[in-house]
């Protein structure tokens, strides 16, 4: 596969690495995912943790429900961008472009989250990156599976600032992590399957979100 080719005025004045991203090694065991740490250059962390939304339930938020800062939608905006996209199509050899794309936040955990999955058969790949400033806990560590049992890893990442984890979606990717509950802030990308899968999803995240606030319960998405 050919290297893939950055332009400069891509990068200049860029929160993602993208450089980072394309050297990352593409692992198959148990399935495809890639891991980088540092994908968030240092020099804008610290602006980023301010302009994060404040989040403190747990459950995922579409980016639309959510108030934030200059820096957090400039991070969320190089997801979507054409350049993203394409160096981790190269990794997965995919054409990423034919998929609608949608994205969520996470800013709090709850002791229940974490439970193991392989994510919905309609997410095609998945994106994670961690915000944490620091994490001192044994829980909320993702650990990408060979089985359902917490256990029986091949990984285990920190959710500090800068860790990225992208997998392709199969009945293989199991994934999980012991539990935590606190603050704990990340995004979650994906590329889907349909349109019609990201209003369900927005809308379902919505709907979650407001019976969370009434019930005082918590639910997980990765």
């Amino acid at each position: 596969m050919p290297e893939t080719q950055i332009s400069p005025s891509t990068t200049t004045a860029a929160m993602l690495d993208l450089h980072r991203l394309a050297a990352a090694e593409l692992h198959t065991d148990p399935f495809e995912y890639l891991l980088v740490e540092r994908f968030v250059r240092p020099q804008h962390a610290t602006a980023i943790v301010q302009d994060f939304p404040t989040i403190e339930r747990g459950g995922s938020f579409p980016l639309a429900n959510l108030k934030y800062g200059p820096a957090f939608a400039q991070l969320s905006g190089e997801l979507f961008s054409p350049e993203f996209a394409e160096v981790v199509g190269k990794k997965f050899a995919l054409d990423l472009a034919q998929y609608p794309t949608m994205l969520t936040v996470r800013g709090w955990c709850e002791s229940s989250d974490g439970q193991i999955h392989t994510d919905s058969t309609s997410k095609v790949i998945t994106v994670l990156l961690y915000l944490n400033p620091e994490w001192n806990s044994d829980g909320a560590r993702l650990r990408l599976l060979r089985s359902k049992d917490l256990s029986d890893y091949a990984a285990e990442v920190v959710p500090t600032m800068g860790n990225l984890i992208v997998f392709k979606r199969s009945e293989r990717s199991w994934h999980g992590h012991k539990p935590f509950e606190g603050r704990r802030m990340s995004l979650q990308f994906n590329w889907v399957n349909s349109a019609g899968y990201k209003q369900r999803e927005k809308f379902r995240h919505g709907v979650s979100s407001l019976l969370k606030r009434l019930r005082g319960q918590s639910g997980y998405e990765g």
